[in-house]
């Protein structure tokens, strides 16, 4: 096997460039997407000087993590999502509901941001799938 094609193994969790921290914490969520679909995409957040990861739909019913509200009460940072207002803390995925939300390992070495992630990742939509 090609070293290129490491990245395409299926279920790998691979490190993941994202983009540069410049960019990147600019705002304190965004959505990355993932080459796996809509389910499989993360949430990247940038709060307090650090960058965390988690599945970017709601463990509950699929709801948009990233349009969710960002909170900090003592030092517990937790995102609620729009649809029910489950919340997650976003260092460990977990929610008060016993629910418990994917977290993503992140890193940044050299400026730039990486995300432990079983598929490539993009700040753009990957193009639909020609198997539709």
């Amino acid at each position: 096997m090609a070293t290129g094609d490491v990245g395409n193994t299926p279920n790998a969790n691979l490190w993941r460039s994202i983009g540069p921290v410049t960019e990147l914490s600019k705002r304190q969520c965004r959505l990355i997407h993932s080459a796996l679909g809509c389910n499989s995409d993360v949430c990247l957040f940038f709060i307090k000087g650090e960058f965390f990861a988690l599945a970017a739909r709601c463990a509950h019913a699929g709801g948009p993590l990233y349009e969710g509200d960002i909170e900090d009460t003592d030092g517990l940072l937790q995102v609620f999502c729009p649809w029910h207002d489950y919340d997650f803390n976003i260092r460990t995925g977990k929610s008060q509901t016993g629910l418990q939300q994917e977290v993503h390992e992140v890193k940044v070495e050299d400026g730039i941001v990486y995300v432990k992630h079983a598929s490539l990742l993009s700040l753009q939509p990957f193009p639909p799938s020609s198997k539709s």
